[in-house]
């Protein structure tokens, strides 16, 4: 099983810059890929970004150029740096790690954009 905890998230005015973090525990051994998604109220969820172990990183269309995502291996977290925030962005960010013993997920850190 793997662990994982969001947190970072928080209100911003657009034009803003918010970091969320997601700390993995348990078998992160396992661990393939992480990634972030995001679900909006009504909306299913989407992928925002994703790195592989050997960084590799792919984005949505919408962040790219202003969210980037990174991890720290020895500290066991994945980051998502987002700025120039817009309204649009808004959401429930969602953790994901994909590993050989499944798909597993944070509980998610709420992300408001708004004066």
């Amino acid at each position: 099983q793997v662990q994982l905890v969001e947190s970072g998230g928080g209100l911003v005015q657009p034009g803003g810059s918010l970091r969320l973090s997601c700390v993995a525990s348990g078998s992160i051994f396992s661990i393939n890929i992480m990634g972030w998604y995001r679900q909006a109220p009504g909306k299913r969820r989407d992928l925002v970004a994703r790195i592989t172990n050997t960084g590799s990183t792919n984005y949505a269309d919408s962040v790219t150029g202003r969210f980037s995502i990174s991890r720290d291996n020895a500290k066991n977290t994945l980051y998502l740096q987002m700025n120039s925030l817009k309204p649009e962005d808004a959401a429930v960010y969602y953790c994901n790690a994909m590993s050989g013993l499944g798909d597993f997920w944070g509980q998610g850190t709420q992300v408001t954009v708004s004066s």
